[in-house]
Order: C-alpha cells, then sequence, then structure tokens
C-alpha cells in the first residue's frame, strides 16, 4: 500500500524511522528494533539515508590523506530485507546530496523492480566538515527537482529515451516539513514557498521535523492550508533522551525546546532522569496530536526503541 491509503481519517496511525547500520555491522540491530515496534502494527517503516563524509588520516611520511567514504549502506537493500522479512511497508530516503540524475534513476529502478513504491525526497544534509550544502555536480540541488524526476518516471519518461514505451513507475512521494523552518531559509514565508513547490511538483504529504511545542505544528499546518498546500501533513517526534540534546537538538536540527521542558530536563540529576522526563513529554504530545484527529504521527528512533515502545504503548 502507499503511505497515502492509510491516512484515510479512520483513526491516527503511526510510523516509525530508522538509522541504516554502520557499515560492515549486522542487520541484526535493525530487526531487533522493528521486532520491539510491529506489535504497534506501524503504517510503514523509514530508511534514513546519508550522504558520504570526507575523513583525513596522517600518513607515515606526515602528510594528510582525504578519503570519502560512506559510513552506512545504501537503503535500497535494507528496506527489500526489512519488506521481505516482515510485510511491512517501507519508505527508504532517497536524498540529492552525493547522487546524479543517473545513479538515481538506477536505485529508482531497482526499488520499483523490488515493489517499493513509497519514497521520501530529500535534499539532505550540508557537508560535514563545512555544514554547507553541495549538489552533486550532475545531480539536484533541491527536493522539488528530484520529485519532479521521480514523477517523470511515473509518466514514463526517463533521462535517456532508449527504448519505446518505457514502463511507468508507481511511487509515492513524501517531502520534509519544517514547522520552525529549515536552518538555512531566510525566513518561514519563504520556506513555506518551497514546501509548496515541493508538493506542487507531486508529493503525496509531508512529514515535519521534530518539535516540542505542540502549538508550533498547529499553526504551521494553518499556515500550510493557507497558502494552499492541502496534502497530509504528519507531525515527527522524537524524545529528548540525554541532557545534551538541549543544546545539540538546537544546533543541528534548528528545532526550539520549550522553556518548561528545558526546565525539567535542568532538574533531572542523570542521564537516565532525562530518558524518562523526555518520555513523559513524547506522552504528552502524542496524546494531543492523537485527540486533534491527525491521520498519522511519525517517530524519529535515532535506532533506540526502548522509550518509542513505552510512548506509544501508552498512547495507542
Amino acid at each position: 500500500m502507499k503511505v497515502t491509503d492509510y491516512l484515510d481519517g479512520k483513526g491516527t496511525r503511526i510510523s516509525f524511522e530508522l538509522l541504516p547500520p554502520l557499515r560492515g555491522s549486522s542487520i541484526r540491530s535493525v530487526y531487533d528494533t522493528i521486532d520491539q515496534l510491529k506489535e504497534f502494527n506501524p503504517s510503514c517503516i523509514n530508511i534514513t539515508y546519508h550522504r558520504e563524509e570526507t575523513i583525513l588520516s596522517r600518513l607515515a611520511d606526515g602528510t594528510i590523506r582525504k578519503k570519502t567514504v560512506r559510513k552506512r549502506p545504501g537503503t535500497v537493500g535494507i528496506a527489500a530485507a526489512i519488506h521481505h522479512k516482515y510485510g511491512i511497508d517501507v519508505v527508504p530516503h532517497i536524498i540529492c546530496g552525493g547522487f546524479s540524475k543517473q545513479e538515481t534513476e538506477e536505485a529508482l529502478i531497482d526499488l520499483d523492480f523490488l515493489g517499493i513504491h513509497n519514497l521520501l525526497a530529500l535534499r539532505g544534509d550540508g557537508d560535514k566538515e563545512t555544514g554547507v550544502f553541495s549538489p552533486h555536480r550532475d545531480g539536484h540541488s533541491f527536493a522539488a527537482d528530484l520529485v519532479r524526476q521521480i514523477m517523470d518516471m511515473n509518466r514514463g519518461i526517463y533521462l535517456e529515451p532508449w527504448y519505446d514505451d518505457l514502463a511507468s513507475t508507481r511511487f509515492s512521494v513524501g517531502v520534509a516539513g519544517y514547522p520552525e523552518k529549515h536552518y538555512e531559509a531566510p525566513d518561514m514565508e519563504s520556506d513555506l514557498q518551497f514546501l509548496k513547490e515541493k508538493v506542487d511538483a507531486g508529493a503525496d504529504y509531508i512529514v515535519t521535523q521534530m518539535f516540542f511545542d505542540n502549538s508550533v505544528f498547529f499553526d504551521f499546518v494553518r499556515k500550510c492550508r493557507d497558502i494552499g498546500i492541502e496534502v497530509p501533513v504528519i507531525p515527527g517526534i522524537k524524545p529528548v533522551a540525554v541532557k545534551k540534546h538541549l543544546e545539540l537538538l538546537p544546533k543541528f536540527f534548528g528545532v526550539s525546546i520549550p522553556g518548561d521542558l528545558a526546565a525539567e530536563i535542568k532538574k533531572c540529576k542523570s542521564d537516565r532522569d532525562v530518558y524518562q522526563a523526555g518520555i513523559e513529554w513524547a506522552v504528552a504530545q502524542s496524546s494531543e496530536l492523537r485527540e486533534s484527529g491527525i491521520p498519522a504521527i511519525h517517530y524519529y528512533t535515532m535506532s533506540r526503541s526502548d522509550n518509542i515502545v513505552q510512548i506509544v504503548g501508552r498512547v495507542f
């Protein structure tokens, strides 16, 4: 099924997002996480993708060598393994950064052959060293362009039409939305216009960046509707788990921590206490969102499922 098929207004569904294991690690860690979460009947499981990183190493002669590596495997194989083992719909992330249009097309063809027809189309993060995004020289600079390539393939339009009557793919595409705006956007109004461009290009739904104040989400949805964005908007929830999150989450994700939550975390004597405080806050958030009648809640696990299990178990 497509993600949009689950957003039927007959209750609030749930989905989870997982990190691929580090390269060379067993997929067992992914299975262990899913085994804990599958009892909640998730509508789908998202698999993130991470662009290449540059590693510097000093050689014996004192010179520095720069090497480009991918620390985590791609999502195609992992998504296929999960789909085959569990029969749960998977949503692999497809990103602009580090990929040519041809490489993107090849990945999409593989996914279509495997019967995986849900995608989340993202620009991707900036460079690890500089924080600045740089596209592949033959790739896309913006997620809207990536969505357009996917929609072309849904119409049987490929980069190189070597043959007649090319098969049309059947992808359903989600995109990211930022209730507190993307950290690179100059203001909320321009960020919403960028989001509308992605939807107008063919995106079927929006999954938001994490947030910790539900009023921010509700206001974001209202602003989307005001400018003509009518597709479903799925809130993304991530529980605070360690005290360092007070600093790291705003810094790396551009999100704000409400004063009440920050004060509660600061009172905690250990990260174990923070972990529990994060669960309580996410339970309250999730309960209010569910009571509001939203079609789904998306949980960012960051490969740590124990707290998500507790949250979902109490809310659903």
